[in-house]
């Protein structure tokens, strides 16, 4: 079952991970950093678009980020 903490969480563990700031991102999705900080706070989601950007940069699958497995699969 997807929850907001599991996705928070691999959002801001993956993004630290790569050494990216919240900005990096922010500008990767084109949205302002502040809407970073709320999805990494587990205060919003994102839309399935900015969703599939994030799984294609970090190369993992959507199952993952979301927390509905909890292996980093990469993408195929």
């Amino acid at each position: 079952m997807f929850q907001k903490e599991v996705f928070s969480q691999r959002l801001r563990d993956l993004r630290s991970e790569a050494g990216e700031r919240q900005a990096d991102v922010a500008e990767l999705l084109g949205v302002k950093p502040n809407q970073i900080v709320e999805m990494e706070n587990a205060r919003k989601t994102t839309t399935f678009e900015k969703l599939c950007k994030l799984c294609e940069h970090y190369n993992v699958s959507a199952d993952y980020l979301l927390g509905l497995i909890d292996e980093p699969r990469p993408l195929v």
